[in-house]
């Protein structure tokens, strides 16, 4: 039968023994340039010339004729942000009531079982104003003699507290998510995370690159020279192709999208002033500026660029390409002006991960606040995440939802199992930690493990069947067709009596998601099928149709790889 399928507890020693094809729908098993994923050119004919719907060529954008002012725009006055007193915000013991983040204390299910309880709380830096200035900013600064080898999630405080005094009535108006940053800086994995943050939340979000619509019309093999801000029809070409792109995402807001990231350098006041005037009266801009100062970073990023991107797909020397695109970011540079209008949000030396700035000016609402508090805990440090099911339940056995039995055999021997691969795959991780539900079911298929921080999340407990815990889908169709019938309808909304949906497992799971992102080392999920799905799909932008539907089998590791070349997926399936 092979080891996977016997009843051994050891395993091979090449864990890629017991790899299995991950389901062709899921997130990347190798490596994509992330402007590929973006939105595709709706104002591009199949000729590869941009059009507008009826087919004629659109000249309105020109910058030679679009009357747009170069001169730099009278300023805006910046918005104040209160921060809560420090007296009140932080609490004798540290640990703050805020109703946006619960508070943790110790927990202990069983004697056998103690771990850290955390009731919704997530990790977040903490805030610091600055005497000379109104604006605020998010101090990252990590210390790297503190030990602490579990997640702060008491510190969840201060930035929950501030983002609390952010929340407002949700806007209806649309919102632009500008970026702005030279070359190698990080923009297009921002972006791509915060689309599939607020996608997986439920807001209608697209991700429109500026670099694919160039591409499509001017083609892959320009040069530095093509970027020279001297060189009058290169500038003319690149904010021609900015502004169809601006034209298509406010056509798709207007056709009911919400929230467009517009994905391109933008280092020039004039190309922001150009994208502020097509966004009035359509949307608001926020504008994302990436700043990085850190030589190592973008000399990574740079070898990146050079080995995914379509610009040297044709080039197949790595050094001449190296030495244009070099050329090219020199020229980016001698143009580059610093974002200082309007509304906009800084993020300086965050994408290394160990830490950073990030300051805010002019941002207000529910909408914006979210993003704020997303992009002040994520980072692109590669770390891996293994998600997993719990060993096989005396309920699973019986056919039963809900519950809160032991595990069986089976689930027990998937713990053992579960422990071998863990100390294979994260013996040199000395940051790795181990999350569960409350449920024991969870508790005793992480108790074989040794040698990490285990915390318990009631977050991470299997959806709640309401009247139905305890029942069969048989016992449900028989003595509740209605619910039955309703709940095969429509998996994603049905909620069970009493109990939850899906939709309402997303939202208590968003602290969990932002508390993943904050992780710099790997971290173990024990959990249950709704909520890894839940979770799964947000790691590979799956649409929130699907999410009842995807497959989570017992005993199988997920395994997915985060990093700056996006998310990537390995599956383990460990017995049958």
């Amino acid at each position: 039968m092979g080891i996977e399928n016997g009843s051994a507890v050891s395993l091979e020693l090449d864990l890629e023994h017991y790899v299995i094809p991950a389901p062709s729908t899921s997130t990347h098993s190798g490596l994509v340039y992330a402007a590929n994923m973006t939105e595709t050119p709706r104002s591009l004919t199949r000729s590869g010339v941009f059009s507008n719907s009826d087919g004629s060529v659109n000249p309105s954008h020109s910058i030679k004729d679009s009357g747009v002012s170069v001169d730099r725009p009278a300023p805006i006055k910046e918005m104040e942000i209160v921060v809560p007193d420090p007296a009140k915000v932080y609490s004798g013991s540290g640990m703050v009531e805020s109703k946006s983040v619960g508070t943790f204390s110790p927990f202990q299910k069983q004697d056998s079982h103690r771990g850290l309880f955390v009731d919704r709380g997530v990790g977040s830096p903490r805030l610091v104003k600055s005497a000379s200035s109104s604006t605020f900013s998010f101090d990252l600064k990590l210390n790297p003699e503190t030990k602490n080898p579990m997640p702060a999630a008491a510190g969840a405080v201060a930035a929950a507290a501030v983002a609390d005094q952010m929340l407002g009535p949700k806007e209806d108006r649309h919102l632009a998510i500008v970026l702005v940053g030279l070359p190698a800086r990080g923009k297009t994995f921002t972006a791509a995370k915060l689309t599939r943050y607020l996608r997986w939340l439920g807001h209608d979000t697209k991700h429109f690159n500026v670099g694919k619509y160039r591409r499509l019309k001017h083609g892959v093999n320009q040069s530095a020279d093509f970027f020279r801000g001297d060189n009058e029809e290169g500038v003319e070409a690149r904010n021609e192709v900015a502004a169809l792109a601006m034209e298509d995402m406010i056509s798709w807001m207007q056709e009911g999208g919400q929230v467009g990231i517009f994905d391109a350098t933008n280092s020039t006041r004039r190309r922001r002033n150009l994208l502020m005037k097509m966004a009035e009266g359509n949307c608001k801009i926020i504008f994302l500026e990436t700043i990085c100062n850190d030589q190592s970073i973008i000399e990574r990023n740079i070898r990146l660029k050079i080995q995914q991107s379509p610009d040297y797909s044709e080039e197949p020397d790595y050094e001449t390409g190296l030495r244009d695109f070099k050329n090219r970011l020199a020229n980016y540079e001698k143009v580059y002006e610093p974002v200082e209008e309007g509304s906009y949000i800084k993020m300086i030396d965050m994408v290394g991960g160990h830490g950073g700035i990030i300051q805010v000016n002019n941002i207000s609402g529910y909408l914006p606040g979210r993003i704020v508090f997303f992009l002040v805990n994520t980072h692109l440090t590669p770390r891996p995440i293994l998600l997993t099911r719990h060993g096989e339940s005396l309920d699973n056995v019986r056919g039963r939802i809900g519950g809160d039995t032991v595990i069986s055999d089976a689930g027990e021997l998937y713990a053992k199992k579960l422990a071998n691969f863990v100390e294979k795959r994260l013996k040199s991780e000395r940051a790795a930690s181990i999350w569960t539900s409350t449920l024991q079911r969870t508790i005793l298929t992480a108790s074989p493990i040794v040698g990490f921080p285990k915390i318990q999340w009631r977050a991470l407990d299997e959806i709640n069947a309401g009247v139905c815990d305890g029942m069969t889908y048989e016992d449900i169709k028989k003595n509740m067709p209605e619910e039955y019938e309703a709940r095969k309808k429509d998996k994603l909304r049905y909620r069970y009596p009493r109990g939850e949906s899906y939709l309402d497992v997303i939202q208590r799971l968003e602290p969990v998601i932002i508390e993943l992102e904050r992780q710099r080392g790997p971290v173990v999920v024990i959990s249950h099928q709704a909520v890894l799905r839940a979770l799964y799909a947000y790691f590979a932008d799956r649409p929130l149709q699907e999410i009842p539907h995807i497959e989570v089998p017992l005993h199988t590791i997920i395994e997915i790889q985060m990093g700056v070349s996006g998310v990537q997926e390995k599956r383990y399936k460990l017995m049958d």
